[in-house]
């Protein structure tokens, strides 16, 4: 799996690599099953974190995985390969949203209260109290602070691969970080009050 922090040199040969192996006709095949083993898993995730439900988050990552194939002769190596994917991949998902809120006849605030109201029954979250309430307090953002906040805290994107994906400049991105935090911890924080 693809682990962020290393040599910036070795993952823009690495990445050039794997894309050369693509856009040869010879070796398209090995070279796009060695793209989708670096990146399944991370960009699964990364999807998963913005559509909460795994199954809503494994179609998108077909479609993502999809796009990335027809889309890859116009990766240019300006970013990093990582962050190009997770671009198209965070594209599709808030895409994906936008039509399910669509389908259900309700607001995006709404659509996040939903899925998180949901995420109790899902089988694939196995995750524990703490994750819980941090879901829910994320599902009180606004959306860009939302995207701002799973980008930085959960997949450690440096605040600069953020500002690339979501098309901000760095400050913006720390601003709206730094709000996101306080609000979160704040959410939580009161969560705690009425609970205890």
């Amino acid at each position: 799996m693809y682990i962020h922090g290393h040599n910036s040199f070795m993952d823009k040969q690495a990445d050039s690599e794997l894309v050369n192996l693509i856009l040869d006709p010879a070796t398209r095949d090995q070279g796009f099953r060695l793209l989708l083993t670096n990146y399944k898993e991370q960009l699964y995730w990364q999807i998963r974190k913005i559509v909460l439900q795994h199954d809503d988050a494994d179609d998108v990552l077909q479609n993502v995985f999809v796009k990335i194939y027809k889309g890859i002769k116009n990766f240019k190596g300006d970013s990093k390969l990582s962050t190009w994917m997770y671009r198209i991949a965070y594209n599709e998902s808030m895409t994906h949203l936008t039509k399910k809120a669509r389908h259900l006849q309700i607001s995006s605030q709404e659509l996040q209260d939903h899925m998180v109201n949901q995420l109790e029954a899902d089988v694939y979250f196995t995750s524990d109290q703490v994750n819980l309430e941090l879901q829910k307090a994320l599902s009180q953002l606004p959306d860009r602070q939302r995207e701002v906040f799973n980008m930085r805290y959960f997949d450690d994107l440096m605040f600069k691969e953020v500002a690339d994906v979501l098309g901000l400049t760095e400050g913006a991105v720390k601003s709206t970080y730094h709000i996101a935090a306080k609000k979160v911890e704040k959410f939580i924080r009161q969560d705690e009050t009425f609970t205890n």
